[in-house]
């Protein structure tokens, strides 16, 4: 192959000469350059390379080096571009820790509803907020500050909870709220442990005739805006091919309103607002709840992105008031069991011993706070759900593990 190349150079080379006797200067220029850039390029680059620097004086090699070279000159820039990338992504973000701005306020910011009994209302008699969720936020001031009721409840609807959230406007959102998908990514939220699993239900007056969804073709239904209840009502609807009416409302008394004057045939929303709204209509034996569930609806607290510190400690205080109740450890006994217990366990979680609190930037104790002032999480649901109360929800998927549910604390 070299001995076909050199004799192919020294032929260009020959008729070079021959065409320049006869004044075809430029021509030759032409056929020169031309080919053997088409054997430089093509055929034997390397070869070529050798050949054509020593017999023609390095002038195809001056074309040829630029090109090589860029290549190495485009690495040489991207790699730096790539370093910075990756250093700049795990940024952290500027100002105080919500942990410390909640102790220089000395006061937790709650979103809760004012308008669900057993979960979150504004008690008339007392003209305070109570319930279920507002207890989480009482249970998250006790680690905090040592007081579960330096809390300042800012009452939410379904449409404005979100954006007081993001917006910092308040500190941790306990309000009968879903935790799905868009809004854990890209609503920006951590959803701390559940703390109520339920589902969607419907509720209807019992002389309608109506015993199933099935039997609501043609029908209205009640449904406040800005839920998942809303959206679960349209899939499951037309999944069973069943025409229906939405009335949809702002908020959750017009929507309960609505349906009670009677311009709605059914009222939807989680079984357990269901329970809840029921003693609040004008006659509420005349109401029955379908068997029929639409959805998965777990509950629970959440608190914005961006703050894992914030996210660790409302996570595990709920875990904790779980924890708690699985070892037998009440809001009357904590303080005993935590000077006198053995258990290893125990005395992890009551910061008897090792330094758990210190993690989360809280004393050790903190869980015997939150115990001893708020109660485990048996205490909190028998106190606003359970059998001394007008709604006599059943634990069943809310009961322990232990007991057959779904409640469940990783371990201290």
């Amino acid at each position: 192959m070299k001995k076909h190349v050199v004799f192919t150079v020294l032929t260009l080379l020959a008729l070079s000469l021959f065409v320049t006797a006869c004044g075809g200067t430029q021509v030759v220029e032409k056929v020169v350059t031309v080919e053997v850039e088409k054997v430089v390029t093509v055929e034997v680059p390397v070869e070529v390379e050798k050949v054509v620097t020593v017999e023609v004086e390095a002038e195809a090699a001056e074309a040829e080096a630029p090109a090589e070279e860029a290549p190495a000159e485009e690495v040489a820039e991207a790699e730096p571009a790539e370093t910075t990338e990756e250093t700049a992504a795990p940024a952290m973000q500027d100002g105080d820790s919500t942990l410390a701005i909640v102790q220089d306020r000395g006061v937790l910011n709650c979103g809760g509803n004012a308008n669900v009994p057993g979960f979150g209302y504004l008690d008339p008699d007392t003209n305070e907020f109570a319930g279920f969720d507002i207890d989480f936020c009482k249970a998250v001031a006790a680690a905090v500050l040592g007081d579960a009721e330096a809390v300042e409840v800012r009452a939410t609807t379904g449409t404005d909870r979100f954006p007081v959230l993001q917006a910092g406007e308040i500190d941790v959102l306990s309000r009968n709220t879903t935790w799905t998908i868009s809004r854990d990514t890209s609503l920006g939220f951590n959803f701390a442990p559940t703390t109520f699993y339920d589902g969607q239900g419907m509720m209807v007056r019992k002389d309608s005739g109506i015993e199933s969804l099935e039997d609501m073709a043609g029908a209205t239904v009640c449904v406040q805006q800005g839920t998942t209840t809303e959206k679960n009502l349209a899939d499951v609807f037309r999944a069973l091919g069943v025409d229906y009416e939405p009335v949809v409302l702002a908020d959750a008394p017009s929507t309960l309103a609505a349906y009670d004057e009677g311009r709605c045939d059914g009222f939807t929303t989680d079984k357990s607002g269901l329970v809840s709204n029921q003693i609040l209509l004008a006659v509420p034996e005349d109401h029955v709840i379908l068997p029929d569930t639409m959805s998965k609806e777990p509950l629970g607290p959440l608190v914005r992105h961006g703050d894992d510190q914030w996210f660790d400690i409302v996570k595990w205080v709920t875990f904790g008031t779980i924890q708690a109740e699985e070892l037998g450890i009440t809001s009357a006994n904590v303080e005993e069991i935590a000077a006198t217990s053995e258990d290893p366990v125990i005395r992890n979680l009551l910061g008897a011993e090792g330094d758990l609190g210190q993690g989360l930037g809280l004393d050790n104790d903190f869980m015997v706070k939150v115990i001893s002032q708020v109660g485990n999480y048996g205490e909190i649901y028998d106190r606003h759900l359970g059998p001394d109360t007008v709604f006599n929800l059943e634990r069943g998927q809310n009961g322990l593990w232990t007991d057959g549910g779904l409640m469940y604390s990783p371990p201290f």
